[in-house]
C-alpha cells in the first residue's frame, strides 16, 4: 500500500493555471522550441487530451501564456497607480516602472513566447487587444493630469517600453535606467502641445 496522498482533482480554472505554470517551467528549462502539448501533459502528469482541451494547439497555449502575462502587467499597473501621488511625474514614473518591472519579473520566457508566435495571426490579435487595454489604462491615469492624450503617442510609449524591456533582459542596460528613460518619454508624450487626434 502506498503512503502517497491521494491525487486531488483540480477545478478547470485551477488546472488551467497549473498548466500555464508548468508551461513556463518548460520554457525556462528548455526554451519554446521544446514546448509541445505532449511534453506539457507529461510534465504536468495529465493526459494529452486534457491539455488539448485547455489550449487547442501550441499557438493557443502560447497565446494563453501571453494573455496571462498581460493580465499580470495590468494588475501591476493598477496597483501602482492606486498608491501614487497624483502628479504627472509621479504617475508617469509608476506607469514606466510597472511596465519595465513586470517584463523583468516575467523574464526571458515571455520574450521567447512572443518570438515563438511572431508572424502568427493569433499573436497579432492578442497583442493588439492587450495593447489597447494597456493604453486605455495609461490614458485614464494620465489624462486627469495632462489633458487629452494622443493615441499615437501612447502606442509609441508601448513600443518604446517593449524595446527598453528587451534591452534590459539582454543585459545591455539596467532596469533603473530603463525606468528613468521611459518616464521621460511618457512625460514628453503627455506634454506634447501638438493637436491630439485619435
Amino acid at each position: 500500500m502506498s503512503d502517497a496522498p491521494p491525487r486531488r482533482r483540480l477545478s478547470k480554472v485551477d488546472r488551467h493555471a497549473q498548466l500555464l505554470d508548468v508551461a513556463r517551467e518548460l520554457i525556462r528549462d528548455a526554451g519554446t522550441d521544446e514546448l509541445t502539448l505532449g511534453r506539457l501533459a507529461e510534465r504536468a502528469g495529465v493526459t494529452k487530451p486534457l491539455v488539448y482541451d485547455h489550449f487547442g494547439d501550441r499557438a493557443g497555449l502560447l497565446a494563453e501564456l501571453y494573455r496571462a502575462f498581460d493580465a499580470r502587467q495590468r494588475e501591476t499597473l493598477e496597483a501602482a497607480i492606486e498608491r501614487v501621488e497624483r502628479t504627472l511625474p509621479a504617475v508617469a514614473g509608476v506607469v514606466a516602472a510597472a511596465y519595465i518591472d513586470c517584463c523583468v519579473a516575467e523574464g526571458q520566457e515571455m520574450a521567447d513566447v512572443v518570438a515563438a508566435l511572431a508572424g502568427s495571426s493569433t499573436l497579432s490579435r492578442v497583442r493588439q487587444e492587450a495593447e489597447e487595454a494597456y493604453v486605455a489604462m495609461c490614458r485614464a491615469a494620465l489624462e486627469p493630469l495632462a489633458g487629452p492624450l494622443d493615441a499615437a503617442g501612447l502606442h509609441a510609449f508601448v513600443g518604446a517600453a517593449d524595446a527598453l524591456a528587451r534591452t534590459v533582459l539582454a543585459g545591455r542596460i539596467g532596469a533603473a535606467r530603463a525606468r528613468a528613460v521611459l518616464t521621460r518619454v511618457l512625460i514628453a508624450i503627455a506634454l506634447d502641445p501638438t493637436e491630439v487626434t485619435s
